[in-house]
């Protein structure tokens, strides 16, 4: 089936040029200059994945986000200007899968759409089938079941994104082996899609940040300094 994507921009130019380029691609689109009226139709009709600008008037991305989030884990990038760091890290926090920044290649877009789109098929698939691979990992007071994308901390939900969730299963695989950065950024971000270190960190701050709001005592994540990320039971 034909991925279906919204994109949300004030800039009519920019939606006319990344709606060509991705229905190329094969994508079906939905255009918004709006931002209410966007967050009217995605959550009444959900696409696949959305792209947000973040600067915009009335209610600006990191706001449509917000509130995106509060009925949806559907898989959001952010378009950003090369002044907008502060931005884009609170985007990250907030639960956007990607962001990447104008001026930007289309080609570049569109490899980092089909990349996150291939890892939410991934845990569509494993929901399908009941196999060994899809079997609940368990590690001390954290349980996560791939094949219904849930995750636990001391049998508490806690929700993450498909990014967020193959980050932490990559970690939990392996206790006590250090990830670099390197190798996390190969797990969520496959077929040579270039971000650089800034956005595993923030995706790992966000994870640290999610399980905190169920046990504030939460350390299984650590940090070595040089090296990269561990979990630790």
């Amino acid at each position: 089936m034909t991925a279906n994507i919204a994109l949300v921009d004030d800039d009519r130019n920019i939606l006319t040029s990344i709606s060509i380029a991705m229905q190329a691609e094969g994508f079906v689109t939905r255009v918004y200059s709006d931002s209410e009226a966007a967050l009217s139709a995605i959550i009444e009709t959900p696409p696949d994945l959305a792209i947000f600008d973040i600067k915009m008037p009335k209610m600006d991305g990191l706001e449509l986000l917000r509130r995106v989030r509060e009925k949806s884990n559907l898989p959001v990038i952010f378009l950003t200007s090369k002044d907008e760091e502060l931005d884009e890290a609170l985007g990250l926090a907030m639960g956007a899968d990607d962001y990447i920044k104008k001026p930007f290649s289309q080609r570049l877009l569109i490899a980092r759409v089909k990349s996150i789109l291939r890892r939410t098929e991934l845990v569509k698939t494993q929901d399908a089938n009941d196999d060994e691979l899809s079997k609940p990992l368990i590690r001390g007071s954290l349980e996560m079941d791939p094949a219904r994308h849930i995750v636990q901390w001391e049998n508490k939900n806690v929700t993450l994104t498909v990014t967020e969730f193959m980050i932490l299963e990559a970690l939990a695989t392996r206790p006590g082996v250090v990830k670099s950065r390197n190798q996390l950024m190969d797990v969520a971000y496959q077929d040579d899609v270039y971000v650089d270190d800034r956005t595993i960190d923030s995706h790992i701050k966000r994870l640290r940040r999610k399980f905190r709001e169920v046990d504030q005592d939460f350390d299984a994540i650590d940090t070595l300094y040089g090296a990269g990320y561990r979990f630790s039971e």
